[in-house]
């Protein structure tokens, strides 16, 4: 299961991290976000030994959207190396975001 990244544990979380990060950008009025957390959910058990997964809410972390620039939501980065290295928007099919991973990591 995915687990919750502030601002005040961003950096150290994803700047640290010795394997990829996936960040959920969320917000729970979003339909689409709430048919993607399963998913993600997911994907963080199944992918657990290759991928770190966290959600941030946008509505609490408001500077962390900010910082970086997500205008859509679900958005979803990968980090590597603390760098946002893979970007995706929208809500998709968990064989196409797994696909999507696969093809970054």
């Amino acid at each position: 299961m995915a687990r919750e990244l502030t601002k005040d544990n961003f950096d150290t979380v994803v700047g640290s991290a010795d394997k990829p990060v996936l960040v959920d950008f969320w917000a729970s009025w979003c339909g689409p976000c709430r048919a993607l957390s399963p998913i993600v959910d997911e994907l963080a058990t199944e992918m657990s030994e290759r991928l770190d997964v966290y959600k941030c809410n946008v509505e609490e972390e408001e500077e962390l959207a900010l910082r970086f620039k997500v205008m859509s939501i679900p958005t979803l980065i990968l980090f590597k190396s603390g760098e946002a290295s893979h970007v995706m928007v929208g809500a998709m099919p968990k064989e196409m975001l797994q696909a999507e991973l696969e093809a970054h990591l």
